[in-house]
């Protein structure tokens, strides 16, 4: 493979590349690179296969792709496999493959001819890669010359702007947390009614937060990995002789900063799992990010079909779904169901009376106690176990809104506010005639 050849697909001076040259007809393979995204920190080339350790400018996460052209005769197929066998046995980081395996996982994928089906074109990842780089979809495109379909890996889904905020669980484990929170809390002054003041102190927690979680907290990872480091160079140091009392103390502080650590983690991707029947503190940290980017995966809307027409672009896929809402909203219902002349139970004066009783602070803090802390939070982005936490100072708002929602009948309309989902109803997940719209509401309001 020549530079010159390389150079022609046209993809600039960024471009670095390696090349398992081809066996006459047969075979060859081509990877290429953004120099700004990733830097190649080594390479093996087999006779079937070509692997790239790959390191990200961005984060320097190391990981690994192996190109794959896989050979037709039976005898040469054993030979493919033990490449990346090999190729697994000097590097264990996150790994990716992909290619023309010419190899079947399923007896299904043989055509009745014998022939291997395109499905056998494809990228198989391990565990670890998943973590990496989740939402990650792979999909088949148009072959307009060549006999084999086009693969592409493609990640993320329709882009979605910015992340909304999300308040972790896990800081409120974090020692003074609740303190700071507090002192933020009381110092933050609004003027307004009730409903406009709690809103507006939530508003501006949600900067504080922002900006401690940044500045303070720092990142998980990095912080856990940092602590693990701290571990190791004492364990390195006592090896060769023995600690002081000052340094034993050392080890003894980067142990339990590494424990708490990694017990933060686990109450983070917990909380983004949603499997909230297993216990923290069960060491099931693996098993929570891999259901977190299942969850991820599966709310991964890469394109839609409206009107027996397939959108798959950003602009017309947003375009699509929100004409399609003005179309069905502003649609003549015609026929109304009328209830009049039905009779229907009535309930007591007196039952009528105890629905005008105003709200009670233990009422109110009883049904805010029962209700789960891992509750999936509304657009505020507030879950039920920063209200549980933070009653003994948010409950002078929350008992005034509730007061004023009663003798005046209204609060402020964005405490109601909501997201939109999209539910599938049907096997096919990506037909709008099948998806209904679901209002998820605010914390208040449930």
């Amino acid at each position: 493979m020549s530079e010159g050849v390389v150079r022609s697909l046209g993809s600039g001076r960024f471009l670095d590349w390696r090349a398992l040259d081809a066996d006459g007809a047969a075979g060859g393979l081509l990877i290429c690179w953004d120099k700004r995204s990733m830097e190649v920190v080594d390479w093996e080339e087999g006779q079937y296969s070509l692997s790239c350790r790959f390191k990200n400018v961005e984060d320097g996460a190391v990981w690994v792709f192996t190109g794959v052209y896989g050979p037709f005769t039976k005898e040469a197929r054993e030979g493919l496999w033990e490449e990346p066998g090999a190729v697994r046995g000097i590097w264990d980081e996150p790994w990716c493959l992909g290619g023309d395996f010419n190899s079947t996982l399923y007896q299904g994928e043989r055509s009745r001819q014998g022939r291997i089906t395109p499905n056998m074109r494809r990228f198989l990842v391990s565990p670890s890669w998943l973590d990496k780089f989740s939402g990650v979809i792979q999909r088949r495109l148009p072959r307009p010359v060549s006999d084999h379909f086009p693969i592409l890996l493609e990640g993320g889904g329709l882009r979605r702007g910015p992340s909304p905020f999300r308040f972790e669980n896990m800081w409120l484990k974090v020692e003074g947390f609740l303190d700071l929170v507090r002192s933020w809390w009381r110092e933050i002054e609004v003027r307004g009614t009730t409903s406009y003041r709690l809103a507006a102190k939530t508003k501006e927690l949600k900067q504080k937060l922002k900006v401690w979680n940044r500045e303070v907290f720092g990142n998980l990872e990095g912080n856990k990995r940092a602590a693990l480091q701290q571990v190791d160079y004492w364990d390195g140091v006592e090896s060769e002789r023995s600690l002081s009392l000052e340094e034993t103390e050392l080890k003894k502080e980067a142990k339990e900063s590494y424990k708490k650590w990694v017990m933060l983690e686990e109450s983070h991707w917990r909380q983004l799992s949603r499997e909230v029947w297993l216990k923290e503190g069960d060491k099931n940290t693996g098993f929570f990010h891999r259901m977190a980017n299942a969850h991820r995966n599966n709310n991964t809307l890469d394109k839609v079909k409206i009107d027996g027409v397939w959108l798959e672009e950003d602009q017309e896929v947003r375009e699509g779904i929100a004409n399609a809402f003005h179309q069905r909203l502003s649609e003549d219902v015609g026929w109304k169901a009328d209830i009049e002349g039905i009779q229907l139970d009535r309930i007591s004066q007196q039952e009528a009376e105890s629905l005008e009783i105003p709200f009670s602070e233990n009422e109110i803090h009883s049904a805010l106690m029962e209700m789960s802390g891992d509750k999936a939070p509304g657009p505020d982005g507030f879950t039920m176990a920063f209200w549980q936490s933070s009653w003994d100072f948010v409950k002078e708002e929350i008992l005034e809104m509730f007061k004023e929602f009663h003798e005046q009948g209204s609060f402020l309309k964005s405490l109601n506010n909501t997201f939109l989902v999209l539910i599938p109803k049907k096997g096919e997940r990506m037909t709008w005639e099948i998806l209904d719209p679901l209002a998820s509401w605010g914390d208040y309001t449930n």
